[in-house]
């Protein structure tokens, strides 16, 4: 575990939501959320562990069990701005993303470092694992209700797709809630 060093930044939850499982992609808002040691309960991404997938094939045969580090997605309400503004529209609803929180405050949010954890009021933890690249499947929720917007999100949203995270510590997020930021107190990889 690395020593963590407090940043100056908080994120205030500005949206919540959730996935059920067999639902398709888009999440349903919520005003608060319960998480576990396995994300949310009911969750599509839910779990300790979750079958391997194409983006770790170079390490593990697709469907081994791995530890999962994707239990949410957490997202920049400041970078969905420049998502939508690069689409030509005025917002873009985070349930097309999937999304579990977003978060307004904490700039290039996208790429704070693997490893940094965000904690809530009531102790509640959660680890960065690594910048959520972005694919088609948003496009193809955007596109059942916006026809023409879909294919213009994958290009739109590099860079600002948000993160993925896995949960430290059980707690309860309500919308209004900040979160702290805490980063790894290590230099950056420089071979």
């Amino acid at each position: 575990m690395p020593v963590l060093l407090e940043t100056e930044f908080q994120g205030e939850i500005v949206w919540l939501g959730a996935t059920p499982i067999d639902a398709g992609l888009s999440s349903t808002a919520q005003e608060s959320l319960n998480f576990g040691f396995h994300g949310l309960t009911g969750e599509r991404h839910s779990g300790e562990t979750r079958a391997s997938c194409m983006r770790v094939k170079n390490l593990h045969a697709e469907g081994t069990e791995i530890r999962n580090t994707r239990q949410l997605t957490i997202l920049s309400q400041e970078e969905l701005q420049r998502i939508a503004a690069e689409m030509g529209t005025e917002q873009l609803d985070p349930s097309y993303l999937g999304a579990n929180v977003v978060l307004r405050g904490i700039p290039d949010f996208t790429f704070v470092p693997p490893a940094s954890r965000l904690q809530g009021p009531d102790g509640l933890t959660v680890t960065v694992d690594i910048e959520n690249r972005p694919c088609i499947f948003p496009g193809k929720e955007i596109e059942k209700d916006h026809a023409g917007l879909g294919p213009k999100f994958k290009p739109a949203a590099k860079n600002r797709r948000g993160v993925t995270a896995w949960v430290e510590r059980p707690g309860r997020l309500r919308i209004g809630d900040q979160l702290r930021l805490l980063i790894p107190d290590q230099r950056a990889w420089a071979p």
